[in-house]
């Protein structure tokens, strides 16, 4: 048996979400010069999680991790619409090779806040998910 790894899931989190049509960046969006925003998008911050044992003496076969999916939009109703995009996406059990993982569960978040931080300004709001699996 193998340890799990967090990778892995985080995939499947960003392949669930670009396959509902999401553009998807991991740990930030880009900074790169030229580079402008999409009027809507969805940034995933994810933890390294944690692999526990099933029993007292088996080896470290279930995962859980928390990923934050930061939804924005170039207005509030857009970052909502991503948001709702996300919610819908994530609504089923995660395809990750090897493992049977329940459905991501919405742990919720903060309310939706403008950054002024860019220009032009972007409005977001962070949702966050707990991923959870076992060996198939």
């Amino acid at each position: 048996m193998t340890t799990p790894t967090v990778l892995p899931h985080v995939d499947a989190v960003q392949a669930a979400l670009t396959g509902a049509g999401l553009t998807v960046y991991l740990g930030g969006a880009p900074t790169n010069a030229g580079w402008s925003p999409p009027g809507q998008f969805a940034v995933l911050y994810p933890d390294p999680g944690t692999a526990s044992r099933a029993s007292l003496a088996g080896e470290r076969t279930d995962f859980s991790h928390m990923v934050q999916v930061t939804c924005v939009g170039a207005t509030v109703e857009r970052a909502l619409w991503v948001a709702d995009k996300v919610r819908k996406a994530l609504d089923g059990p995660l395809s990750v090779a090897g493992r049977r993982a329940w459905q991501p569960e919405d742990q919720g978040g903060p309310p939706v806040q403008r950054d002024d931080d860019v220009t032009p300004p972007l409005w977001f709001v962070p949702v966050q998910y707990l991923i959870q699996s076992i060996p198939s």
